[in-house]
């Protein structure tokens, strides 16, 4: 059997300080490959260098709809910087209306930003979105999104957003929260999504899934995202992990360079 957790952020400082250790128990609940993903340009120079350093770890390039303190990506940066062979995707972006208050035009133009340069560097884009389901298809439309295509990630919505996301091309992303107890309607989503546009992630550190809930998440824990969705779906772990793995190379195409 062999998984990959498509989305976490093994830069971060929960888990930084001990990637070897992240990497070696990842690999003993056979996660094989893993990305981690850039939410700012400031320590985007850590996600590639992880990448570089570890065969099993891809990277993206992007600036996190909620950061505010760091310097903000122009659409010629990030095509530059997607150039780069160990960069797989662009993201992650989009909307969180959660955290952010006042006039969130500037959310709505990095959004566009972002998929401008998804298309025009031929990568796929990791979509983060937060009580902004209306604007965040909107600007997806909008600007073409479906043109780069990607997944939407750690999806907690409706099955009608997934479809409309399905519609453009996109893949479904599912993380711990699908193991909660109270996230039946998600549960129903991971149910539906057609196989070959499902894959699974941790977010980690955040939203470990149970056993672990309210712990620090990491890679190795994706294992039991994947037992939960194979559960709801019917089938084997084993054709689960086959199917995301499989799903997760062909969306994100460069990655098969480090195979």
């Amino acid at each position: 059997m062999q998984l990959v957790d498509s989305h976490c952020h093994i830069n971060f400082p929960d888990l930084a300080g001990d990637v070897e250790g992240v990497l070696a128990r990842a690999a003993r609940q056979q996660v094989d490959y893993m990305l981690c993903v850039s939410v700012n340009l400031e320590d985007f120079p850590q996600v590639r260098a992880l990448a570089e350093q570890h065969s099993q770890v891809y990277a993206s390039v992007g600036v996190h709809p909620n950061e505010t303190g760091g310097r903000e990506p122009a659409a010629d940066e990030l095509v530059a910087l997607a150039r780069d062979r160990l960069i797989v995707a662009i993201g992650e972006t989009g909307l969180d209306y959660f955290r952010s208050a006042g006039d969130l035009q500037w959310q709505r133009d990095r959004f566009a930003r972002h998929i401008a340069a998804a298309r025009r560097a031929g990568k796929p884009l990791i979509i983060h979105t937060r009580e902004a389901r209306a604007d965040t298809l909107a600007v997806m439309r909008a600007e073409g999104a479906g043109e780069a295509g990607g997944v939407m990630h750690c999806f907690t919505e409706s099955w009608d957003m997934a479809c409309a996301a399905l519609d453009m091309g996109f893949y479904i992303s599912f993380s711990g929260i699908v193991t909660f107890r109270n996230a039946q309607e998600l549960r129903e989503v991971a149910r539906r999504v057609p196989a070959d546009r499902l894959l699974v992630e941790t977010d980690a550190p955040y939203l470990a899934p149970v056993p672990h809930r309210g712990k620090t998440n990491e890679p190795a824990h994706v294992r039991h995202v994947a037992e939960c969705v194979a559960g709801l779906r019917g089938v084997a772990v084993e054709e689960l992990a086959q199917q995301t793995t499989e799903n997760f190379f062909e969306l994100f195409r460069d990655a098969r360079d480090k195979i």
